[in-house]
């Protein structure tokens, strides 16, 4: 039976099922890069204050090296009887240096050094989702040249409902996505304040610089409050909440994708690479990939229950309770990363089926409210004008004709104010053009978008 971190007032063995009960070296052996990291600049600092010489610093730093590379090399055993990641270190240190490797724990405690390991796995992490979310970004502006002049039809509660460019729907999503990466970056602002040296909970009665260390892991400073941030997870609860949006924002985009590559709708054709076939309809190709990013937003959003109802009947400081964030926080942080890599593929190389767009695109009815603003600036009163338009659409109906193909006389005879311009309000093409408010569906609207979003990624 392996030596236990904290046996020394236990005079008999730990029962195994507690043992394989109490364990978490199963899910946060992925802690091991930055529980080195945490190390060395701890021991770094223990050296220039003379709590161990500059000779065992580097001896200790060496091993740290050595056990790292073992364990990234899939060689290094690990035992549930050890733990964790932090005690699995720990241990292959003492075995390597002897009380050499027993002095780095000097001045920390496991529930410092875990929190510290928590925030720079998680502050690395931000940053990869953010390239990732910039690269699905990239992926929507990039299309917007390829598709430039396709109108697609906009909807409100899933019924056509008015004309946009399809460069206007990348650029949407292009927001929705900016709004992540900003939250990522504010909760990235919140956690970089270092828990190390904060020990147990009260500190320590040892000379150490706790400034030292944070400079050295790339913290803006030292939390404040050591009792405070022993228990805190504030920032994993942030963090995995920033993932369920993200998470949502896909599920949002999957689930449209998946409709608008039905026959129904016909819109776009998945790459074959990001489909699946039918085990008996030869002829099916089903948009699996995008299925499973809208069903594992479910997983996310899961996860986020999970740490909020964790946290939420803890007394301070530090409780075992709070291993289990890790779970969550890493199944979250997993299901985003990959379902973001996978978007950003299916969002390049997907193709608008154009002509099959553009002969159903006057259905609907979408150039209703722009008819609406031309009665409006003929001087018609909105409320009118509303009324007016669903009499000539009823009209329209009645005839099974589009409102551009009414004769002028129809429309007068419902709204005298309408002139021979009014041809020019009206189809999805003309009803595009005469969007003119900011940030509007407009043509030039849409150009200083995409304009806007390119300048913005390529200095990114």
């Amino acid at each position: 039976m392996a030596a236990k971190a904290w046996g020394g007032a236990f005079d008999g063995q730990t029962d195994p099922r507690v043992e394989r009960f109490t364990e978490s070296i199963s899910f946060d052996a992925r802690l091991a890069e930055v529980d080195v990291r945490g190390s060395k600049a701890h021991s770094q600092m223990l050296s220039e204050v003379g709590l161990i010489s500059e000779q065992e610093k580097d001896q200790i730093h060496a091993a740290l090296d050595e056990i790292l590379a073992t364990i990234l090399a899939g060689k290094f055993p690990f035992r549930i009887e050890l733990e964790d990641i932090h005690m699995h270190i720990e241990s292959a240190l003492i075995e390597r240096l002897g009380d050499t490797g027993r002095k780095l724990h000097t001045g920390r405690s496991r529930n410092d050094q875990v929190a510290t390991d928590l925030k720079l796995y998680v502050r690395d992490a931000i940053d990869r989702l953010d390239g990732l979310l910039v690269e699905l970004q990239r992926a929507f502006i990039g299309r917007a040249e390829h598709d430039e002049g396709v109108i697609l039809p906009g909807y409100t509660h899933l019924q056509r409902a008015q004309p946009v460019l399809a460069s206007q729907y990348w650029c949407a999503w292009c927001e929705k996505f900016e709004r992540d990466r900003t939250r990522l970056r504010d909760a990235r602002v919140r956690l970089n304040e270092s828990p190390l040296g904060a020990a147990a909970l009260a500190g320590t009665t040892l000379p150490i610089n706790r400034q030292r260390t944070a400079e050295l892991l790339g913290f803006d400073r030292p939390a404040a409050n050591s009792l405070d941030v022993s228990s805190d997870r504030d920032f994993v609860a942030e963090t995995v909440f920033d993932l369920t949006l993200i998470a949502t924002h896909l599920s949002n985009w999957a689930e449209e994708w998946i409709l608008w590559c039905t026959t129904e709708f016909g819109f776009i054709k998945l790459p074959n690479a990001y489909t699946t076939g039918s085990s008996i309809m030869p002829q099916k190709r089903n948009p699996d990939v995008l299925e499973l990013i809208r069903g594992k937003a479910g997983r996310v959003v899961g996860d986020l229950q999970h740490v909020l109802v964790l946290i939420k009947g803890l007394p301070l400081a530090y409780n075992r309770d709070l291993q289990e964030d890790k779970v969550a926080l890493f199944d979250a942080l997993d299901q985003v990363e990959t379902s973001l890599e996978l978007a950003a593929a299916i969002v390049e190389h997907a193709e608008l089926k154009k002509e099959t767009i553009s002969a159903r695109i006057e259905e609907g009815f979408l150039d209703a409210t722009t008819l609406m603003e031309y009665l409006i600036q003929k001087g018609v009163p909105m409320r009118t004008g509303h009324e007016t338009v669903g009499k000539l659409v009823r009209l329209a109906e009645s005839k099974a004709c589009t409102l551009a193909q009414l004769p002028l006389a129809d429309f007068q005879s419902i709204a005298p104010q309408v002139q021979q311009d009014v041809f020019e309000a009206l189809g999805v093409v003309n009803a595009v053009r005469r969007f003119r408010s900011e940030g509007s569906g407009g043509t030039a609207s849409v150009a200083q978008q995409v304009a806007r979003w390119k300048q913005k990624l390529a200095s990114t």
